[in-house]
């Protein structure tokens, strides 16, 4: 269930909420509800209608996509460059993947309809909203082709750096359990490749946290993959002005809603 999020979040620490219009900004912010969800929570199984959209704030949500057998993979995470919700304005109610917070963490929640009625006025969210589109179907295929043809020490490089790029800070609450069922890999390959990347000092692994300690040298490790996603996502959504990344530092107050939506 939904908690109470920090008391110092603020809808500028979503870079696709601090890149609207100060127009759009004024009539959606009021509508924002401010929640703190845990690791593992999900916020939709494939099929389910979408009620709300997600503006994730310091939190990462994986998108997976099930099969029959229960099996699951990746296919693209969030944090806080994006929205968790783009089936909704694609011309669809529901989605065929599971969302799924990876890391645990504050959230902006929008109603649906409070979304559409902003995008179906035909400016700068739409606009917004459909550039962020292009870039996560940028991402979507370079996970496929990275998880095709690359082995899984560059996949949890490419998965670490991505990762990182959604927080504020280099610490990650995460098992190997969880790691290989984001990658679609058998545990006992993410826990070789995690203590390679420990033994030559990139990452601290201990006890569900992980902790980057040479990202220069993990980006040099990693494939082009990660290079392909962030050069796509920084061309289509560079970061605004405005962007407040670290929570702590945030001195900007804006009215939203804090009661439960």
């Amino acid at each position: 269930m939904p908690k109470a999020p920090s008391p110092n979040v603020s809808p500028f620490q979503n870079n696709l909420l601090a890149s609207l219009p100060s127009d759009v900004q004024r009539r959606i912010f009021p509508d924002l509800h401010p929640i703190s969800l845990p690791l593992g929570h999900v916020l939709y199984e494939p099929g389910d209608t979408l009620h709300y959209v997600y503006f994730p704030i310091n939190s990462i949500v994986s998108l997976l996509y099930v099969m029959e057998s229960g099996a699951s993979a990746e296919i693209s995470v969030v944090g806080n460059e994006g929205m968790v919700g783009i089936s909704l304005f694609m011309g669809g109610n529901s989605t065929p993947s599971r969302a799924v917070v990876q890391s645990a963490g504050s959230f902006f929640r929008l109603k649906s309809p409070l979304l559409m009625t902003e995008f179906n006025q035909h400016g700068a969210m739409m606009e917004l909203l459909l550039r962020y589109t292009q870039s996560l179907i940028t991402q979507m295929s370079q996970t496929a082709v990275c998880n095709r043809h690359h082995t899984i020490n560059q996949q949890l490089c490419r998965w670490l750096l991505l990762s990182l790029d959604c927080l504020p800070d280099s610490d990650l609450v995460m098992t190997q359990e969880l790691i290989s069922n984001m990658l679609g890999v058998r545990r006992e390959g993410v826990t070789e490749a995690a203590g390679k990347l420990q033994q030559q000092g990139v990452i601290e692994y201990k006890r569900g946290h992980i902790t980057v300690k040479n990202r220069a040298k993990l980006e040099q490790m990693c494939c082009e993959c990660y290079e392909v996603v962030r050069r796509e996502t920084d061309r289509l959504l560079p970061k605004s002005k405005f962007f407040v990344k670290e929570c702590s530092h945030t001195r900007v107050h804006v009215q939203v809603n804090t009661e439960r939506a």
